[in-house]
């Protein structure tokens, strides 16, 4: 690090946990953000200002008025654009030391793996069942930790699934593909905005604790934060031998 990134990351610097060598390695590490909307905003927002040293942006969408409520990396000016373009220069702005690739499409099959390979760690701000459960088939097969988050209304909730621990579920052990769950959309549900700040930040403290190598993940553990009342709930989940996705992979 040159004397200006230790200026800039002293605060972590200080920490006993990171230091230098876990700064170093966040500089050196790659997340790849599938989804750039409420829960990518701040979770790409602290990745890049904590200096993690690339960032891929992936959303095929484009920043509109009503997003403007609560996806916090886009402003008024930038409505129109493609929302991985407003989030890039939303991220040099906050660190242009920072290398952010934006990709302005849907991603899926190959195209989803060969990112994936690629990265570190893969923070999941999508929201709907489908993209969650083709980035978590992606995740697993090839060994990349995930970090989910989602949020609607007033409730949330957050984990990290981490096909490289034995023990540890993936997501579809919790949420079984097979199975059908209510897909509802903060377009005709509503969404509190101050969640998915709340929810996307825990990501990226996820995703900077990975990368660093420091503390205990989420990893085995859902938490549902209920908004209304700002309580927490912690759920054990344990892994599914049966499950489809993961159930070969340690045995």
């Amino acid at each position: 690090m040159d004397d200006q990134q230790l200026l800039r990351y002293s605060r972590h610097i200080l920490l006993d946990e990171i230091d230098i060598e876990g700064q170093t390695r966040l500089l050196q590490g790659h997340a790849l953000m599938i989804g750039a909307g409420g829960l990518g905003s701040p979770a790409a927002m602290y990745l890049a200002s904590a200096g993690v040293g690339h960032i891929t942006l992936v959303d095929h969408d484009t920043v509109d008025l009503t997003n403007l409520q609560r996806q916090i990396m886009h402003t008024t000016a930038r409505v129109g654009q493609p929302k991985v373009d407003s989030g890039r220069e939303a991220l040099q702005q906050i660190n242009p030391g920072v290398q952010v690739t934006a990709l302005a499409e849907r991603v899926e099959g190959e195209r989803l793996q060969a990112l994936v390979v690629d990265a570190d760690v893969v923070l999941d701000c999508s929201d709907n069942f489908a993209t969650r459960h083709a980035v978590n088939r992606a995740c697993v097969a090839a060994g990349v930790p995930l970090v989910s988050g989602a949020a609607i209304r007033f409730d949330g909730q957050v984990s990290v699934f981490d096909s490289r621990q034995e023990k540890a579920p993936c997501y579809a052990c919790l949420f079984p593909p097979e199975r059908e769950f209510e897909e509802v959309q903060c377009s005709t549900m509503g969404v509190f905005s101050p969640l998915v700040g709340i929810i996307g930040t825990m990501q990226a403290a996820e995703a900077i604790k990975l990368l660093a190598g420091i503390g205990r993940s989420l990893a085995g553990r859902l938490l549902l934060l209920d908004a209304r009342e700002m309580e927490w709930t912690s759920i054990t989940v344990g892994r599914d031998h049966q499950c489809p996705v993961c159930a070969q992979r340690h045995d």
